[in-house]
């Protein structure tokens, strides 16, 4: 005797909200409980912690096999070329041009004049950066294991890059070895599914913890400081990188669309390295991109592209003059743009790392380090918005090289 199993086709009471819903609605939810609960709202920080952990588990295997895999694609090696200039050259130009455009506003609007710093007074006194040349020694890794271990971006992906061409360069001999890469990349994306999965209840705990802490009177007299980036860095995620899509004819508007969900979660997580693997997924899935563009440009942009950090040591840069009334030279004001650019490259993907770099700019025109313990209030919430701004810039940059180089579904970047 046969049953027969009759499958409803009977639509859904309640349709399935969409990812960036989700976690739009997470944040509403974290900011009120936060808000209104106060400081036993802090006690929902493991739901953000554990999540986060979660997202930084797969943040080595996505930067490795991606690499990897992308460079392994591309048998070309002019083109491999060509993609890297092409996208080391966009990240440079948008950083330096966000830079300028902060230091304007900033000046503009006369950011931390009246605040009346003394040097001095606030003597947190930060470790001295790591010079230029350092950082890139510390960029080739002597133990690439040691660097998976540590979660050191920067090394994973000057290893992924040599191992890769290691590969081009063997030929036959290490088809095995490409095919069992392509298929690790399969399991490492399915990874990803099942763990975003869980995004909107560890953005809810992130941001009632984080407004349970702050709170919204933390801005105080740096308010004017916030508003100014938020504001510059609006205008380079809509009109900077909308004019770059245009540039190339392509519509942004399906772009500033599907971007939303990743913006979200940068937002609410404050770490590029952390979103990167749902901004691969989709900057491949839903904008069409070759995946062979976006495995090698978008790891490198997690890395190289700050523009959100450019913006905000511009700022601070300007802000800090102000507050101690030193009025800085031109000289000392292109110090600052070719300073933060280079400082922003390669700094780490990690909430936090703008204090760790602002060091190195403030010195370079000789202002207090000081202000670095005052504008630690507010590093969250800029860093938070820096977030947002640095994945944007890679995503557009990624669609704009492989429009380029004919690697753009076109169809698939228009759909709905």
């Amino acid at each position: 005797m046969q049953s027969t199993v009759v499958q409803s086709t009977a639509p859904r009471r309640f349709p399935r909200l969409a990812m960036w819903h989700q976690i739009l609605i997470a944040m509403i939810l974290g900011l009120a409980v936060g808000h209104f609960v106060g400081e036993p709202a802090k006690m929902l920080a493991p739901l953000g912690d554990i999540f986060m952990s979660l997202i930084r588990m797969c943040v080595i295997p996505v930067v490795f096999v991606s690499l990897v895999c992308g460079i392994t694609s591309l048998s070309d090696m002019a083109a491999m070329r060509r993609i890297a200039w092409k996208s080391i050259a966009i990240y440079a130009v948008t950083m330096a041009i966000v830079t300028v455009i902060a230091m304007g506003a900033a000046m503009l609007f006369k950011v931390g004049a009246g605040f009346g710093l003394t040097a001095g007074v606030s003597s947190a006194a930060a470790e001295p950066p790591p010079s230029i040349k350092d950082a890139l020694i510390s960029a080739i890794p002597s133990n690439p294991f040691k660097a998976f271990a540590e979660g050191a971006l920067l090394p994973t992906i000057v290893f992924a890059i040599f191992f890769a061409l290691a590969i081009n360069l063997a030929g036959e001999a290490a088809a095995q070895v490409r095919g069992f890469f392509n298929s690790l990349s399969s399991v490492v994306f399915k990874l990803i599914h099942m763990v975003l999965k869980f995004a909107p209840i560890g953005v809810f705990g992130l941001m009632a913890y984080v407004t349970a802490d702050h709170g919204f009177s933390v801005l105080g007299h740096l308010g004017s400081l916030v508003l100014v980036n938020y504001a510059v860095m609006l205008f380079f995620m809509i009109v900077i990188c909308g004019g770059m899509l245009m540039l190339w004819r392509i519509n942004p508007l399906p772009f500033l669309r599907k971007m939303i969900p990743v913006q979200l979660f940068a937002y609410s997580s404050a770490s590029s390295a952390a979103t990167l693997p749902l901004n691969l997924e989709n900057t491949q899935e839903r904008m069409g991109v070759d995946p062979r563009v976006a495995s090698f440009v978008l790891p490198l942009g997690s890395t190289v592209n700050m523009a959100g950090l450019a913006c905000y040591l511009g700022t601070v840069t300007i802000f800090a003059s102000n507050a101690y009334g030193i009025e800085l030279s031109f000289t000392q004001l292109l110090t600052v743009m070719l300073t933060t650019t280079l400082a922003s490259i390669g700094a780490a993907g990690i909430p936090g790392a703008a204090l760790v770099v602002m060091g190195l700019v403030l010195s370079s025109v000789g202002l207090p380090l000081d202000v670095i313990a005052v504008i630690a209030a507010v590093d969250r919430l800029l860093d938070m918005c820096c977030t947002s701004a640095n994945v944007t810039g890679d995503s557009v940059t990624a669609v704009v090289v492989a429009k380029s180089e004919g690697g753009l579904d076109l169809e698939r970047y228009n759909a709905a």
